[in-house]
């Protein structure tokens, strides 16, 4: 009998992918306010690096993560398929084309305008502040709006 049936014998393969998806954003937003991620001072303190003021806080957050990931990974990989899905899916473009290098450059200026990641963008829009609901609004608008477009020009 799978771990999945003896934990959840009830739930369809595609219940469980949700409620682990759920699980895993709440423990994701909890980490992102106990490291003070969803702070914009913390942000643009690491952006800040040529005043004497770097905050590399970040950059250890960014590290324990990747820390923690390759540990999994060294366990998930020897798997055939995940444990919630029928096969793994992976990226399988190789290439640094131009719709990422201008996304990589629309990224970093807006989070070194913003102050946010779109992540802490939205665990902060929980706030109710004026100024962050305006930035994580665009940024969804964004989203949207790019998609719209690229839907267009290709297809």
């Amino acid at each position: 009998m799978s771990p999945r049936a003896l934990v959840f014998p009830f739930a369809s393969r595609k219940d469980v992918g949700v409620l682990v998806a759920g699980l895993a954003g709440l423990l994701f937003g909890a980490g992102l306010l106990t490291s003070g991620m969803t702070r914009q001072d913390k942000v643009v303190g690491f952006l800040d690096v040529g005043s004497g003021a770097w905050d590399p806080s970040l950059a250890m957050v960014m590290v324990g993560a990747i820390g923690v990931h390759a540990i999994a990974w060294f366990f998930i990989k020897r798997r055939h398929a995940p444990i919630l899905a029928a096969r793994f899916v992976l990226p399988t473009l190789k290439k640094v084309d131009a719709r990422l290098v201008v996304g990589s450059a629309l990224f970093g200026i807006g989070w070194g305008v913003g102050g946010f990641c779109p992540a802490p963008a939205l665990v902060s829009a929980t706030s109710t502040t004026s100024s962050i609901l305006m930035f994580a609004g665009g940024m969804v608008l964004g989203l949207f709006g790019t998609e719209l477009i690229l839907r267009r020009r290709n297809g």
